[in-house]
């Protein structure tokens, strides 16, 4: 506990996002892909955002991932401006404080499943990095799948494997890039479900995807167009029930 007068430290979840801006160079013209972005993520929240292709949204899921610097404009995750950040700050960021979920899945192809899973547990430093694999896999609906090989897996299980990495890394934020994109909809239901106990569980969700249907069990939906933000609040009617989904 702090000492008195000393405020408390700033919840690892939050994320704060000043005036963000993110431009390309690409021979004589300049791409801008985020521009003045304001944002403020709760710890806790599930937000889904929302985008046509070419928004923003997978760049705005760096920035906070901190696998991309803004332009202009300031980062803050749980407290920590990370645009300012030394690489050597922002590996340490980036191995305990955030779990990603890629779309191209990025498995390590000669480790199993259950390696790649505890790999990633073991490198955000879990006292139990097996269990928790195996865990997270049981979880996701591979549990016997344990010892299979990526090339061994289908599209839908490899990308069931990243999620269970993600997750199984203990960090207070995830990032998830359409999660569900190569999973039929009662497997994506589970991963929704699943995204949702660790929002529950106090952990920072932001799911990026084209799917609007997805948008309506989010606590809170962000809407980007041509890089900007153009819609922030609850989706209508407030968060629907997952077994009310359908896609």
């Amino acid at each position: 506990m702090p000492a008195p007068g000393v405020p408390d430290p700033p919840p690892r979840g939050s994320i704060t996002l000043e005036g963000v801006a993110r431009r390309y160079v690409v021979g004589e013209t300049t791409v801008t892909a985020i521009e003045a972005v304001d944002l403020v993520v709760e710890p806790g929240e599930f937000v889904v955002i929302l985008g046509p292709s070419g928004s923003g949204k997978t760049t705005l899921l760096n920035l906070i991932g901190a696998l991309d610097s803004p332009t202009d404009g300031r980062v803050v995750v749980g407290g920590r401006d990370i645009t300012s950040a030394s690489r050597r700050e922002l590996y340490a960021f980036r191995r305990h404080t955030v779990g990603f979920i890629f779309q191209t899945f990025n498995l390590f192809p000669g480790l199993t499943a259950l390696e790649n899973v505890e790999f990633g547990a073991d490198i955000a430093g879990r006292e139990d990095p097996r269990e928790a694999a195996q865990r997270t896999l049981d979880r996701v609906g591979l549990g016997d799948r344990l010892e299979h090989f990526p090339h061994e897996l289908s599209g839908g299980e490899q990308q069931r494997v990243a999620i269970a990495r993600a997750v199984a890394t203990g960090a207070p934020v995830l990032l998830a890039d359409e999660p569900t994109g190569e999973l039929d909809f009662r497997t994506g239901v589970q991963i929704l479900e699943l995204l949702r106990e660790q929002a529950a569980d106090g952990r920072t969700v932001l799911v990026v995807t084209h799917n609007r249907e997805i948008a309506r069990v989010a606590d809170r939906v962000i809407e980007l167009s041509s890089g900007r933000l153009v819609g922030d609040g609850p989706p209508a009617g407030g968060p629907a029930a997952i077994d009310d989904l359908h896609w």
